[in-house]
Formats: structure tokens, sequence, C-alpha cells
């Protein structure tokens, strides 16, 4: 038996420090790829961005009415009108004394400096009496009033939105480079996994086909491995096959039973910085470094290996990726039934949400194992009980995590 199994989890490491540990061992990296903006939602910038045009590139009305000389209205009243030479939509000139039709957005004529709303005109014939006074430049749109051309837009790690897109259309941008997704090799281990019709002590894989569909969202580029079994050399050349990838995490096998060898291979193969963490469910979770390849050894139980994969293999795919790792979004709740914890122990509580007299209450699950997978797919989110608290009373206000967001 190795000395890490020997040792077990006497002392086991506190959730910050651990993510702190892992983020000093997850290297970004620097592949980048110039994507047209059709495929670019998600994606993060890699390079500045600049508007290579203005927004508008053109003067354009503000307003429906007239487009005019400012000075061709001066002392315009409702007594004492200015009468102008009205001439049809689509005149390109505005000379002096005249007055052209325009609707909002259109292009200001040459020589007009400020159009006159069609509320403040009277029409006569040919005829255009103007009631108001304007000044200058008075609801015209001046080029570049939105965006001016070479103006920052974006900066390098800013993530492209749906709305990002359509500004850069406009201003003439049609491609932009960006940070490769991560890669990420994922290997299901346990002898006792199929991906067929389980017979009597068989068990079908789920753990990493559910990670790998988390990698996807997550913005990573996942491999989905065949199961590996629990064997030392198998495990070791399951995991050298994939250190070309940005991260490996593998799913079961991270304990210190006499099956669990994945922390020993890694700490002969690199180091194991960590190994046991003091949360639950899950404190059976290590990770190393193999030749500068981080290595995320999840545990085996279903609801354990998804905690331990939002709280691990999240942000070291976020920071792999040089991706923005933004909080889970929350909704504040009143707790329908307490929740006990261990002090010194980061605790995840499964809740559902419901609606009652008006009040959102939170009320944990009754199915909490670590292996209950349907406690997660069924809930609706989790409260977190921090390592001081020995629990929280019935009744408390309680931030609930949605886990299950987009990105």
């Amino acid at each position: 038996m190795s000395d890490l199994q020997e040792s077990g989890f006497k002392e086991k490491t506190r959730l910050a420090d651990a993510r702190e540990r892992l983020r000093e061992a997850v290297v970004p990296h620097g592949r980048t790829e110039r994507l047209p903006l059709s495929i670019a939602d998600g994606r993060v910038c890699a390079t500045e961005v600049r508007a290579r045009r203005d927004v508008p590139h053109y003067r354009r009305a503000a307003m429906d009415g007239y487009a005019v000389r400012a000075e061709d209205t001066f002392g315009a009243s409702d007594r004492s009108p200015a009468i102008l030479r009205g001439r049809g939509a689509g005149a390109d000139a505005v000379g002096p004394g005249e007055a052209v039709r325009v609707h909002t957005g259109s292009e200001i004529p040459d020589g007009a400096d400020a159009v006159v709303m069609i509320e403040h005109v009277d029409e006569y014939g040919d005829d255009v009496e103007v009631f108001d006074a304007l000044a200058e430049g008075e609801n015209v749109a001046p080029a570049g009033e939105d965006v001016a051309a070479d103006q920052l837009l974006y900066e390098p790690g800013d993530r492209i939105r749906p709305s990002d897109v359509g500004l850069l259309k406009s201003t003439g941008v049609t491609e932009v480079e960006c940070y490769q997704r991560p890669t990420v090799g994922v290997i299901p281990t346990g002898e006792e996994l199929v991906q067929r019709d389980p017979d009597p002590g068989e068990v079908i894989e789920t753990n990493g086909l559910t990670v790998a569909q988390y990698v996807e969202r997550w913005g990573g580029n996942p491999e989905y491995r065949n199961v590996v079994t629990d064997d030392e050399q198998a495990l070791r050349a399951a995991i050298e096959r994939d250190l070309t990838k940005d991260v490996i995490v593998t799913t079961g096998g991270s304990s210190v039973g006499e099956r669990d060898l994945l922390p020993a291979v890694v700490d002969e193969l690199g180091e194991v910085l960590v190994h046991g963490v003091a949360l639950k469910p899950g404190p059976p979770v290590a990770f190393g470094v193999v030749r500068e390849t981080p290595v995320l050894m999840l545990p085996g139980y279903p609801v354990a290996c998804i905690i331990n994969a939002v709280q691990f293999l999240r942000p070291a795919i976020k920071w792999a990726g040089n991706m923005p790792l933004e909080p889970h979004p929350t909704r504040e709740a009143r707790l329908g039934r307490k929740i006990s914890s261990e002090p010194g122990i980061r605790t995840f509580a499964r809740v559902e949400l419901r609606e009652e007299d008006g009040d959102l209450v939170a009320h944990p699950t009754r199915a909490s194992g670590a292996g209950v997978l349907s406690s997660v797919a069924l809930a609706d989110g989790w409260v977190q009980v921090p390592e001081p608290r020995e629990g929280l009373d019935e009744g408390a206000t309680v931030a609930v995590e949605n886990w299950e967001y987009y990105p």
C-alpha cells in the first residue's frame, strides 16, 4: 500500500486553500484562432478589438421632420414662423432658405445642420412654416455618435455576447481573434463500470459522461475516453496518453481504499498537490501535476463527483482557457428545514425551491447521500454551509446557487 493510502485523510485541505493551489497549478494556454462573428458568441477575445468605421457612418436625422440650415430658423416662433421653400425627400443638398423632408435615420443632406420636428411645421403648398428656432446640430446624430472609428471595443479576456456580435458587425468587424477552447481528457475508471446493460455487480458508467457534458458547457473541448480498469499500469498509460491536453480529469479511484490507485499513480508520474478536501459530500478529491499538465481526480460517487467538478474542474477549465470565472447566479430563499453540518467542513446541501404563501422556500432534498444522482438532477440548486457553522436553522435566509446555468 502506498504512503498516500496509508496516510488516509487525517487532515483535509480547506476548500479555499485547495482552489488556490489548483489555481497555481493551471497554466493558461496561449493558443488562438480567428473566428467569424457567426460562431464567436461565448468565446473570449485574445487581442484588442477596435471599430473599423464610425457608427453611424453618416450624419442622420434623429427625428421625422425637415432638414434645414439652423440660421434660417433664427427668431422663428409660433407668432412669427420662418418661411422656407420645401423640397421632397431624397434631395441631396439644402440651400439657403430651403427645407428637405427627412425621416428618422435618414441621411442629412449637404448644407443642412439641423432638423426641425414635423410637429413644429406647417406645410402650405411648396412652403414650409417653421415655428421653432433651432440650434446648429439639433436633432442631428453626427457620424460616430455611437462608436468612433478605431475606438477600443473589447480587450483580451472579454467574452463575446450576442449583443457584442451585433455591435462588432455594425463597426465593420467580421472576425475576432479568440482563445481556443481548452482541451480536456475525461477518463472514467473502475473495474465495475460498463457501457451496456449491467449484470449484477456492474454499474453503468455515468460520471465520465456527465463530466464530459459539463466540460462542453463550461467552454472546454472534452475527449471522453473508454473506461479504464483499476490497474496501475492501465491507469498510468491512460494518463500519459492525455498529457497533450490542457487538463486531465478522472472519475473514481481517488479515495484511500485498496482499489483507489489514481493518487499513487499520479504521484509516481508527477506530484499530488492535494488529496482530501474539507467539503461534503465528496472529500476524497485529489489533484496534482504531471509534466505541467494538471490532473484532477474526482470521487466515484455521482453527487460527490458533480460537486467537485463544479468546485475544481470548472475553474480549471476557465483558467486554462483564459476565460472569466463568473459566480453562479443565486436566488434568495427561506430555508424550509434545518441543515446540519460538521464544523470545519464546507457542506453543499441540495435543495428544491417552492413558492409558499408568496415566499420562495428552499427545502433540502430528502435523498442526501453522495451516491444518489437523482438528488442532484431533480434539485434546483444547493446551499453552502460555511466551515465555521454547525448548520443552518429552519427559516434562515439563504442563497441558493444554480450550478446548472449556462455557461
